[in-house]
């Protein structure tokens, strides 16, 4: 395996005496005072991520717009400039090459931020269809992307004089003044954890001292670094797609319950017929959450049954324990044909036991964003 990247604040995750672990090829903070801690933190005050793995990019020129329109799978016209969108790039098939989010400047700037593994494929497929007037620049270590979420990040953001006063989705340009210097940042009032929180996109030169200044915000609120665990356990709880577990190449977003984020009513976007005739006829899985009703916690890759010992009938693709319901919880696959639906029990193997599990809709828990 290839030497892992370094994010451009790994001396401060040193320094809080972080774990680590390797995601997207990139050496990620698992966690610092633990995950259920910083769980924990996000969901009563506030907690603050680097997750500057992610991909940065730019499409730029006349038309960048409608051209990403005409790409991805959500509709662009629907939102201003000033809003970002969650969208997905999918194969010609209609499976998912990655779920990203587009940051809309304007008619010739589009901004993305895909995920950290799938950032060469997603440039590489708009490039292959783009016009020569239009310009696709990786971006990815030109930026830092920090999370700051839970009911008071807006309180870190103010007391550093940042825009907090934005809808859901929206984004703007600031500067943070911090000692005397002055960083510019682009705040976005998005996240992956259900709470009400932001990203912040400083220059990567710069995350050092935004980092440090947010930082110290956080905890003074009673908050947390949090780490890649933390993320993930505060994903699951809501239900949130990653991909490589409930996305995928093989999986379609009317498979994954995201049929949300694709502009139907577009005339053009990547795999559109498949995922027409797909939709009209209906997936032959469909994504699913489980809530442990016996002792047990639900793992990626563990398999649903009707019964113990029954034939499978779907697929956890991911599981942990929740802290906020103190209870095992999984999303998982599980086959149309079964008949299986919401409020039905199933049993998941997990290493040769049987963990009987109720059929929920996700979120497990009430979101704030």
């Amino acid at each position: 395996m290839s030497e892992l990247l370094a994010g451009p604040i790994a001396d401060r995750h040193v320094a809080l005496g972080a774990s680590f672990a390797e995601f997207g090829g990139w050496d990620m903070p698992v966690a610092y005072s633990g995950t259920v801690a910083e769980h924990n933190a996000v969901r009563s005050a506030v907690g603050i991520f680097d997750v500057s793995h992610l991909g940065k990019a730019l499409v730029a020129g006349p038309g960048a717009a409608a051209f990403v329109n005409r790409t991805l799978t959500n509709d662009l016209g629907k939102i201003a400039a000033g809003k970002a969108q969650y969208t997905m790039c999918c194969t010609d098939e209609g499976g998912v090459i990655d779920d990203l989010i587009t940051y809309l400047v304007g008619d010739d700037e589009v901004f993305l931020i895909p995920n950290a593994a799938n950032t060469a494929a997603v440039l590489d497929r708009l490039r292959a269809v783009a016009p020569a007037d239009i310009e696709i620049t990786d971006l990815h270590r030109e930026y830092a992307v920090f999370a700051v979420q839970g009911p008071r990040s807006a309180e870190v953001l103010t007391a550093l004089g940042l825009p907090t006063e934005m809808e859901y989705m929206a984004f703007a340009d600031a500067e943070l003044a911090v000692d005397g210097a002055s960083y510019g940042v682009r705040v976005c009032r998005t996240g992956y954890t259900g709470e009400h929180g932001y990203e912040v996109l400083p220059r990567w030169a710069d995350a050092g001292a935004v980092w440090d200044a947010l930082a110290a915000e956080v905890t003074s609120r009673d908050g947390l670094p949090a780490g890649l665990g933390a993320r993930d356990t505060l994903r699951t709880e809501m239900g949130y797609a990653l991909h490589g577990h409930e996305l995928s190449v093989d999986i379609t977003p009317v498979q994954a319950r995201s049929a949300w984020a694709v502009g139907w009513d577009k005339p053009e976007f990547f795999g559109r017929e498949p995922l027409v005739a797909e939709r009209a006829a209906g997936p032959v899985r469909r994504l699913y959450g489980l809530k442990a009703t016996g002792r047990g916690v639900p793992r990626a890759e563990c398999t649903v049954h009707l019964e113990a010992g029954g034939e499978q009938i779907g697929v956890c693709t991911s599981g942990t324990f929740s802290p906020t319901l103190k209870q095992g919880i999984a999303l998982a696959f599980i086959d149309v044909a079964s008949g299986v639906k919401k409020g039905a029990s199933v049993v998941v193997d997990v290493r040769g036991r049987a963990l009987e599990c109720e059929v929920v809709l996700p979120p497990f828990v009430e979101g704030h964003v």
